[in-house]
């Protein structure tokens, strides 16, 4: 009898997808440098009062987050709609119920940039998540090749001016093409890193910047998922609910078998 050999003619293409997904994943989790964890939380609300003060002053003039609203930020972190309007709300013309968009033309963008600034609101989702912003926010360095004279370890070649460095100051790279991750056998310290200019410090410590980083990151991570904390209780409740079925489950299932023998 002849044998009949059937071959799966879709196991090349999941091979293919699932290949691309990962190399994908790899490229936003940014390119094989190392980061750092920002082990954000959104039920901080002082850090993400301040990450949104922060995007105000710093972000928004260029970038929006336009899929949120001015109310339900203040609501959710805690601000009154007066102040909210008055120290976060820089167009005047706006109401407490619009939606977060920036003031700059976008064809103009393009011909400043090269390209129209992308919306924040999901970044934190879309770059790979809050360890690629964090990292990215604290690994600009001088590069004088580059048109603003700053490069990125996390996003090299990126396209735009170090907008915190006033805040920072200018770092320097002191790893040439060492492993960023290399470190001292004995000590554990980082051979080599990135370190601010000692004569061109910003307004803030390394210390004090990494936690306005810190907070830049928590809220941008809540602006991509505005329900997490309400997900995270109705999970708690799902599974005190699951416990409680199961309990009745049992005791009907020992009901119907109790004469079973």
């Amino acid at each position: 009898m002849k044998r009949i050999i059937r071959t799966n003619k879709m196991a090349p293409a999941m091979l293919f997808l699932v290949s691309v997904l990962f190399s994908s994943l790899a490229t936003a989790a940014g390119g094989g440098y190392p980061l750092d964890e920002a082990n954000v939380d959104s039920s901080d609300k002082a850090s993400l009062q301040r990450g949104a003060k922060y995007f105000q002053n710093y972000c928004a003039g260029c970038h929006a987050t336009q899929y949120q609203r001015y109310e339900r930020v203040a609501d959710d972190l805690g601000i009154p709609h007066d102040l909210m309007m008055e120290h976060l709300v820089f167009d005047k013309s706006a109401k407490i119920g619009d939606l977060m968009h920036n003031s700059m033309d976008p064809d103009e963008a393009k011909v400043w940039f090269g390209a129209a600034p992308p919306d924040l609101t999901l970044v934190s989702r879309v770059r790979g998540g809050p360890d690629w912003l964090y990292t990215y926010l604290r690994t600009f360095y001088e590069d004088p090749s580059r048109p603003y004279g700053v490069n990125n370890k996390v996003f090299p070649d990126v396209g735009m001016p170090h907008v915190l460095l006033e805040l920072q100051g200018v770092q320097i790279d002191n790893c040439g093409d060492a492993d960023p991750a290399a470190r001292d056998p004995l000590s554990g310290d980082k051979i080599c890193g990135l370190s601010v200019d000692p004569q061109r410090k910003g307004s803030m410590t390394p210390a004090q910047y990494d936690q306005m980083a810190y907070d830049l990151t928590n809220f941008l991570a809540y602006s991509a998922e505005p329900m997490q904390e309400q997900r995270k209780l109705l999970g708690i409740y799902v599974y005190l609910f699951l416990a409680l079925f199961f309990v009745f489950a049992y005791l009907l299932k020992r009901e119907f078998w109790k004469d079973v023998h």
